[in-house]
């Protein structure tokens, strides 16, 4: 009896079977690798990582390269959907969303499988889920490192309808139950590292959130323990140092502060805090004892987010 022909494959040029099958097991193994800082080298690092963690509803303006339409990064969309484009009638213009019901645990690669949708789909087009599928290229590639985001902080959803839009009974509904779930936030801090945002959580309490980069994340919270122990971690009178945040590779500071006190009086001393702690982050002398003792309290305090 004749041998049957094994079926032909479609193999990478130069490469074995063998190579091939252990390449494609080398590109599966990097999908699940986890980026440990998914924004790292983009100027808009932590206005991402805030829209995505903290910020209820907020756009920014994003310039990505090769498309000719105006894109905008958002908090949520409706549905929780990754990301869409309006109808010519309504200014074609896209949205990509960060807090999305359907994602992987790579957020930078799912935006630039979002944002890469965005560039070759056609007004009226809806994307479901932003989990990328390695067909995306590098974010790099779409977003200008240097570009910063100015962010267009909203208290409900009213921007999800361009103006002489008919509303669906589903849009409606998922926009009421957004509104009722929004917590009043703003964003404070000029001129900062990084950016910060506060919000009255209700109840009594408000709170600041700091997302601040930084290239050393042990001489970062040294630099909190020193601050921390000349009693000028706060942002003034009423005020305490909460904890911090872990999130995408980045500290996030958290400020108590008091809902019914203007969230913009808190601008100078949140400037001289960061100034405070800039001028420590390059203190390599050993911490004293009362400064060990602030830094196992921060440590201690800390919640990772993801």
């Amino acid at each position: 009896m004749a041998k049957k022909k094994k079926k032909q494959e479609d193999l990478p040029e130069g490469m074995s079977r063998r190579q091939a099958k252990l390449a494609a097991r080398a590109k599966e193994r990097a999908a699940l690798e986890k980026d440990p800082r998914p924004y790292s080298g983009l100027a808009a690092e932590a206005s991402l990582v805030a829209m995505q963690e903290f910020v209820p509803s907020a756009v920014a303006k994003l310039d990505v390269q090769g498309c000719d339409r105006n894109v905008y990064v958002s908090t949520v969309l409706p549905g929780a959907t990754a990301a869409l484009i309006r109808e010519e009638e309504f200014g074609g213009d896209a949205f990509v969303a960060l807090q999305v019901q359907s994602h992987t645990h790579n957020p930078g690669r799912d935006l630039a499988f979002a944002l890469n949708w965005v560039k070759n789909n056609e007004p009226g087009s809806t994307l479901e889920s932003t989990a990328a599928d390695g067909s995306q290229p590098e974010l790099s590639e779409l977003v200008d490192a240097a570009a910063t985001l100015d962010i267009e902080v909203h208290q409900d959803f009213s921007w999800w309808i361009p103006e002489g839009a008919q509303v669906s009974p589903e849009i409606s509904q998922s926009m009421r139950a957004a509104n009722d779930s929004v917590i009043e936030s703003h964003q404070v801090g000029n001129d900062i590292t990084g950016t910060a945002f506060w919000a009255n959580a209700g109840g009594g309490k408000a709170h600041v959130r700091w997302v601040r980069p930084t290239g050393d994340e042990a001489a970062f919270l040294n630099a909190l323990a020193r601050v921390a122990a000349r009693g000028e971690l706060n942002l003034g009178e009423d005020t305490k140092f909460a904890g911090v945040f872990r999130t995408h590779g980045l500290i996030a500071p958290v400020f108590d502060v008091q809902p019914e006190v203007d969230y913009s009086s808190y601008e100078d001393k949140l400037a001289g805090v960061d100034k405070a702690l800039e001028e420590e982050i390059s203190n390599d002398a050993q911490l004293n004892a009362e400064e060990r003792k602030q830094l196992e309290n921060i440590k201690s305090r800390q919640v990772t987010l993801r």
